[in-house]
């Protein structure tokens, strides 16, 4: 069963920080390792789950590839739609990693331009 999969890999909070941040903007890994403060790898095995349950697709340009919410698997599972749009939306964590993502755009910060976040 299908559904197992995507259940499973929302039962992490650091893929519900990814998500949420996914579900604003499209992301490569360094965005999100800067952004959440999380390696490399950890942001790539989260991604891994992610994509395998069919949340997230990724586009590979130059040598990153970026990430977004997937919108098919969102129309196919309502549930997951609500969850991002609802209840993430009142986390803290999660208020704050948008924040975060904000400011590290506002710094001009890229895959193509590192910029660390001053921390608060």
């Amino acid at each position: 069963m299908f559904v197992v999969e995507i259940v499973k890999a929302l039962g992490d909070v650091t893929r519900l920080r990814i998500l949420n941040l996914l579900k604003q903007e499209t992301l490569c890994v360094c965005d999100l390792e800067e952004v959440l403060k999380i390696s490399q790898s950890n942001a790539s095995r989260h991604l891994a789950k992610l994509r395998y349950a069919g949340l997230i697709t990724g586009e590979k340009r130059a040598q990153w590839v970026y990430y977004r919410v997937d919108e098919a698997s969102m129309e196919r599972y309502p549930f997951v739609r609500e969850l991002l749009t609802g209840e993430l939306a009142k986390e803290p964590a999660c208020q704050k990693d948008e924040a975060r993502l904000k400011k590290y755009r506002d710094l001009g910060g890229s895959c193509e331009r590192t910029v660390r976040i001053p921390d608060e």
